[in-house]
């Protein structure tokens, strides 16, 4: 059992949109009353925050807070499993998708709050060719987005359907052979996403009803089909339908080998990264702390999604106003 309080506070400047300059004072001003101990640390390449969480696990601290987006998280948490440091998580990215899944608010305050309640869930987390990821891993146009995305000067969810439609204009679905669960499946697919978490950020719900602690992935194909069937399938995405769908087949699994043809890209938590021909991937139950909302939320298709934007806006007119005062 971990008997420290020390706490590392893992902030990215750059990520997202808005000044991060306000997340250590909330920080310390709502979790040293409580008796931890606050550390900062600013990243400035990719795997510093690794690093940096890395080297509090070593020193035996109780928790790392990361404050930044999916990329962050993904590099903090990366450090932290099999460990009994906790994760925490101020969500200040694009996508935000393991904060969404797990109901922490985009709010600072607010998930700052979710840290100070102390509730911590020992979560899965997937891994493909011994790489982690905490939400999703996918190949196909899911990738092929990630990778545009990252391209991109802005970001936010315009700059993301930006890069969404300009890939689905040029997009050809590849042959994939999966083994998983004892069969062998063949298919021509748009994509293939293995899920840890129920989204892929923006309340894009590509496994809407996956669990972080059933020590099993959810595996959704998305099958190739003609321009309008995948039209569907990006609105099913965003109403949590999408297992309602007749061109996706989705199933659970404690590990799969995905086989295609060549090297290309992939994404690991919406971060691209070119990977091998053979994915080998695997759940590792139980193996990160987490500090998560002491209630769990349920989902359900259409409300969820509709609660979950009306949030977004609340949380948007709140950084406008706070900007303006």
């Amino acid at each position: 059992m971990n008997t420290s309080r020390q706490l590392l506070l893992i902030i990215n400047p750059v990520s997202g949109i808005g000044n991060k300059d306000s997340i250590e004072p909330l920080v310390r001003s709502r979790l040293e009353p409580l008796g931890f101990e606050i550390s900062t640390a600013y990243t400035c390449a990719h795997g510093d925050a690794t690093r940096l969480a890395g080297n509090a696990v070593a020193a035996g601290f109780y928790g790392v807070i990361a404050a930044g987006g999916d990329g962050t998280v993904n590099e903090t948490a990366a450090a932290l499993c099999h460990s009994n440091t906790a994760l925490g998580i101020i969500p200040c990215g694009s996508g935000n998708g393991l904060a969404r899944h797990l109901g922490i608010p985009l709010d600072p305050l607010s998930a700052v709050k979710i840290i100070a309640e102390n509730h911590i869930v020992k979560s899965d987390y997937g891994a493909v060719n011994d790489m982690p990821f905490f939400c999703t891993f996918g190949v196909g146009f899911d990738a092929a987005v990630s990778n545009n995305f990252a391209r991109q000067h802005r970001r936010g969810k315009l700059a993301y359907i930006k890069s969404a439609i300009s890939e689905y204009i040029k997009f050809h679905p590849q042959v994939y052979t999966i083994s998983a669960n004892g069969h062998i499946l063949t298919e021509k697919a748009f994509l293939i996403a293995c899920c840890n978490a129920s989204q892929y950020g923006n309340n894009a719900y590509i496994a809407p009803t996956a669990s972080i602690t059933d020590g099993l992935l959810d595996i959704t194909i998305i099958h190739a089909g003609t321009p309008f069937d995948t039209a569907l399938v990006g609105m099913d995405l965003f109403t949590g339908y999408i297992n309602s769908n007749t061109m996706i087949h989705t199933f659970r699994a404690p590990s799969a080998v995905i086989y295609r043809q060549s090297e290309g890209p992939a994404h690991l938590d919406g971060e691209p990264v070119t990977i091998d021909d053979t994915m080998a991937i695997k759940c590792h139950a139980n193996a990160l702390p987490i500090f998560t909302p002491s209630r769990e939320i349920e989902f359900r298709p259409i409300i969820t999604p509709i609660e979950n934007a009306l949030k977004d806006l609340a949380s948007s007119f709140n950084r406008l106003i706070t900007r303006k005062v």
